[in-house]
């Protein structure tokens, strides 16, 4: 025992260090084939599980509309929107006029993401009906804002376009807008849509329109220009 005025430690023969390891390594080499074993079950389990899933998200990828009527989703939802009890992350009060731009960069979810976002299932598609008219007003056919749905910027632009090629593709309704129809726009009986009438005939010396002829340039304006331009006129002129 070596003591000084700040610690006190303790210094071990190089025999008792060498004794120390070779005992650690002994009892390592016995749970060696028990620890492999573990992770071989662990290992197989987990494989078992991405595969499971991989199977799930590869069948909804296809037909993501299937998830909509499966008992997973009515369990989850039941028969309210996905973003019916979604409530918005943010600072203070008053929340921001814009959602997050996306909640998904690479391989990182941000903390609470949006009501698309953080269920995998969920896959905005035009075929996938149930969803779109989960976000468009039954009253008005208008799409819901983001800042009431919570959906993020990258979702909502999905969803402006599928549900604008539903739309185009009849599988959702869309309403018209209104337009005054006026008989006095598409008649034919004022001058602008009128036969045309036949050129008159021209006499020789005759001008197309009466009033070039009587046009007189001023005789000092003409020589002023002639002064400043002299030296681009030619000779003749």
């Amino acid at each position: 025992l070596s003591c000084s005025f700040t610690k006190c430690y303790y210094i071990y023969p190089a025999r008792q260090i060498t004794r120390f390891v070779l005992q650690r390594i002994r009892d390592w080499k016995r749970s060696a084939p028990v620890l492999r074993l573990n992770f071989r079950a662990s290992s197989s389990s987990s494989s078992a599980d991405d595969t499971d899933s991989a199977e799930v998200l590869s069948r909804y990828s296809d037909r993501p509309w299937e998830y909509l009527e499966s008992e997973e989703y009515i369990e989850r939802y039941g028969s309210k929107p996905v973003w019916s009890n979604y409530r918005r992350n943010h600072k203070g009060g008053v929340p921001p006029q814009k959602t997050r731009k996306t909640c998904i960069r690479g391989d990182k979810i941000c903390g609470n993401p949006c009501p698309i976002c953080r269920d995998p299932n969920i896959i905005v598609h035009y075929k996938n009906v149930n969803l779109l008219q989960q976000f468009i007003s039954p009253q008005t056919g208008i799409v819901h804002d983001p800042t009431r749905t919570g959906a993020c910027m990258k979702q909502q632009k999905l969803l402006n376009k599928a549900i604008e090629t539903a739309r185009d593709c009849g599988l959702l309704s869309a309403q018209l807008p209104h337009v005054d129809y006026s008989k006095e726009d598409y008649s034919n009986t004022h001058g602008a849509v009128a036969a045309t009438p036949a050129p008159f005939s021209l006499s020789s010396g005759e001008l197309w329109y009466p009033w070039y002829g009587s046009i007189k340039p001023d005789e000092r304006e003409l020589a002023r220009v002639k002064r400043i331009y002299k030296d681009y006129l030619k000779p003749d002129v």
